[in-house]
């Protein structure tokens, strides 16, 4: 409802973008009323302004933004009355009503706000003062942003990675030993490998050195966060990741799923107890009579949520004509039951068999697993379909039937030695499955422990990001459906080739969540990071001359 203003609020100048006009750095911050909400707003205000309303909630997000958005209109509307503050990570009606019944002072949030509009700031300032310094310097509009620019910079640099890539052969030694083949290691020399290949001849039998089977479990997935279904609805059903968003969304509008834009995998302790209930009509609801463990505790961790809980589906889905809704947001359902279902189910359990042999000397190898027990993946094939059954006669299959044969110690006949080339390959292109995955992990692994967003960007802005990127020309996507690629055009890969390091770098969202973080706990003064944040639009556009 309430966004900071234009900077030709500030001087008429700068209705033209002029270099000579930069750095834009406020002293005093205007904001304006979005156009597209200026009703709604009008009634906000009135209700505060009532006679007979003496105080205010806060019952927006659970969060640094939830804050500011608060605020904002709180301070736009000229209010001065007292609010307190509800505080819930839960949907839950019981959540609710022991938030209402825990109302904290809002000021005790006073440096939570202070945080959320120096990073609401901090954006604008390096946002409006790189997307002008470039585009006046290249003669064209040239966007810049926090999160957009290091984003483009990961595909340019993928792009230039595989540009790049020279292939480099290697060489294997393939023998078939008992109906099997096995293969030898790598080798890049290929005379290496065809000497061996001749001793392999000359020798013409294997031994059995190793015939071991280990069980190995797979434990139940984690609960859908937006990254995680944007991530996995690309995978399996090609959608972009705001195609995703969107279809969640009307989801949540429909109640027939929890709110979507979350960075949390887990439930709270007190939802726990209608776990049981609500997938047992998922289950009857998608036509699944299998066992449900109800391993509920799998899916509970407090601690790991933040401003909302995981994307679950609601008990209103029982009752929902299925059909009746749009296809994609059927998909998307069905991957949020299936994921629920899964998330309290047993481990999937395999048994994988490793063979040895020896041969002149040199070590050869087969493996094959098998299926001890689905677990969870029963109930995701139901609901989202299986993978198709291998081939009775693959070597897998040889190798389980056949098991005692293989016996330690054993010599048989080595056939069809031959020596097989290959090469190596450069990395892939990015998808918006690992593309969202890399935006998530970006320095990562610089900032603190317990920062509310990790990476760049947030589970709710990644896919907007990814649009823009698209809208404005510097990133095109290529490939079918299934398996559409992200490339940077000419035009994006000029713009990562002039900017400055630090504004392409994802370091710069960790030093500011850090920077954040100790604003939050009062450790940091607001007016000292805004200080920083100009110092560095000043010093890059003096690097960038």
């Amino acid at each position: 409802m309430v966004e900071l203003a234009s900077p030709e609020s500030y001087d008429e100048k700068y209705e033209k973008w002029r270099y000579a006009d930069l750095p834009i750095l406020p002293k005093e911050w205007n904001y304006q009323i979005a156009d597209a909400t200026r009703k709604q707003f009008g009634i906000l205000k009135k209700l505060m302004e009532r006679n007979d309303v003496s105080g205010l909630v806060e019952a927006t997000d659970a969060g640094r933004e939830g804050e500011l958005i608060f605020r904002l209109v709180y301070h736009q509307a000229k209010c001065k009355k007292p609010f307190e503050r509800l505080w819930i990570s839960s949907m839950e009606d019981q959540a609710i009503l022991d938030g209402f019944s825990n109302l904290k002072n809002g000021t005790e949030y006073d440096d939570l706000y202070t945080a959320a509009l120096c990073r609401e700031r901090a954006d604008w300032i390096v946002g409006m003062n790189a997307t002008r310094l470039f585009s006046t310097l290249y003669g064209q509009t040239l966007n810049v942003g926090r999160v957009m620019t290091p984003t483009l910079a990961m595909l340019v640099t993928r792009e230039a990675e595989i540009s790049g890539f020279k292939p480099e052969p290697f060489y294997t030694i393939v023998i078939t030993v008992g109906g099997v083949t096995a293969t030898s290691e790598r080798y890049s020399v290929k005379s290496e490998a065809e000497e061996i290949l001749q001793k392999v001849r000359d020798a013409g039998t294997a031994v059995i050195r190793k015939n071991r089977t280990t069980e190995k479990q797979e434990k139940a997935p984690q609960l859908y966060d937006l990254t995680n279904l944007q991530r996995e609805a690309n995978k399996l059903m090609g959608f972009t990741a705001q195609q995703t968003l969107d279809y969640a969304q009307s989801l949540y509008e429909k109640k027939l799923i929890t709110y979507p834009r979350t960075d949390s995998r887990f439930l709270t302790d007190d939802m726990e107890a209608n776990l049981p209930e609500l997938s047992k009509k998922m289950a009857d609801k998608f036509g699944y009579h299998g066992t449900l463990p109800m391993n509920c505790k799998q899916v509970i961790n407090n601690k790991k949520v933040s401003d909302h809980h995981a994307i679950i589906p609601t008990v209103n889905v029982h009752d929902v004509p299925f059909g009746e809704l749009p296809s994609g947001e059927q998909k998307i359902l069905s991957m949020v039951v299936a994921r629920l279902l899964a998330g309290i189910g047993e481990p999937h359990v395999i048994a994988e068999t490793e063979l040895e042999f020896d041969c002149a000397r040199y070590p050869f190898k087969a493996k094959a697993k098998q299926v001890v027990k689905n677990g969870w993946k029963d109930v995701v094939e139901w609901i989202l379909g299986g993978k198709k059954k291998k081939d009775d006669d693959s070597d897998e299959d040889k190798i389980l039937q056949n098991l005692d044969f293989f016996q330690e110690g054993k010599s048989i006949p080595a056939r069809e030695p031959e020596c097989k080339e290959g090469k190596t390959s450069p990395k892939k292109h990015f998808t918006e499955d690992t593309l969202l995955s890399a935006m998530e992990h970006a320095s990562a692994d610089e900032m603190p422990e317990d920062a509310e967003h990790k990476g760049i960007g947030t589970p709710a802005t990644r896919a907007g990001v990814i649009e823009k990127l698209v809208r404005v020309g510097f990133v095109e996507r290529k490939g079918d459906k299934k398996s559409m690629s992200l490339i940077p055009t000419h035009k994006g890969t000029a713009l990562i080739t002039v900017m400055p390091e630090q504004i392409q770098s994802a370091s710069m969202t960790a030093d500011w969540e850090e920077k954040l973080m100790l604003i939050e706990r009062s450790n940091y003064a607001g007016d000292d990071f805004m200080q920083e944040i100009n110092l560095e639009a000043v010093d890059a556009a003096s690097k960038v001359l």
